[in-house]
């Protein structure tokens, strides 16, 4: 006699599909090389590009400061890591800057927490952009992505939203300290001259003048004919 037995489909070890575990890396994270801009490409200068832009991120804070309120649009904080970030971790001949928050957070002074508030902030200002990497790796026998650190850029000031240029000081009034005197024409000087010789010299001193030119040409022959 056979028995029957229900249909019923039993795993086999050797061709069960792996489960796949979530890859430990944030979305939109990019495997491609990442090509770094040196900041001479940005601002046509180099480290002085570096230190130009920080100082226009503190104008930009305090510009934007409200009477009562701590800090401006920028905030101390944010300052700080755009501080660490340009001159700890830039490197202003290839534009490399890719530090961890870890590195950030010890170089700015604060928590890693923090970091990651002030780089949004600098993100959301148009101050900082950066790409999110990660790394293909094999554990195990089985294809992984591991994160890695972020790229960054700074960008010019240019592209910081509500930022607004410092406007450029005034030329001194005509008349006032920093401007040189009119110079007198020749003609003008020697009638100051109180001898008919001292007048001739003076005059004869500026040859592009035609009409001093001719005056002296006249005085010589004033004096010839009286000698």
């Amino acid at each position: 006699m056979r028995l029957l037995f229900p249909a019923i489909p039993l795993p086999i070890p050797a061709l069960e599909a792996p489960t796949r575990e979530p890859w430990p890396v944030w979305s939109g994270s990019t495997a491609q090389p990442v090509r770094f801009a040196p900041l001479a490409e940005v601002a046509a200068l180099s480290k002085k590009a570096a230190v130009r832009l920080w100082h226009r991120a503190r104008d930009f804070d305090r510009g934007t400061h409200q009477h009562g309120r701590h800090g401006g649009a920028v905030g101390h904080t944010a300052l700080q890591v755009l501080h660490a970030l340009i001159f700890d971790f830039l490197n202003h001949r290839t534009g490399r800057l890719d530090p961890s928050y870890a590195a950030i957070a010890r170089q700015a002074g604060v928590c890693v927490r923090t970091v990651a508030t002030a780089l949004k902030r600098l993100r959301d200002l148009g101050i900082l952009a950066w790409v999110r990497r990660c790394a293909e790796n094999w554990r195990d026998g089985r294809f992984v992505l591991e994160q890695e650190t972020n790229a960054y850029a700074v960008l010019p000031e240019g592209q910081w939203r509500g930022y607004r240029p410092p406007q450029e000081p005034p030329g001194p009034a005509p008349g006032t300290w920093g401007e040189p005197a009119p110079m007198l024409s020749a003609v003008a000087q020697a009638a100051l001259e109180g001898d008919l010789v001292g007048k001739v010299h003076v005059l004869a001193s500026d040859p592009k003048d035609g009409l001093a030119a001719a005056l002296a040409r006249l005085g010589r022959a004033f004096m010839a004919r009286n000698a």
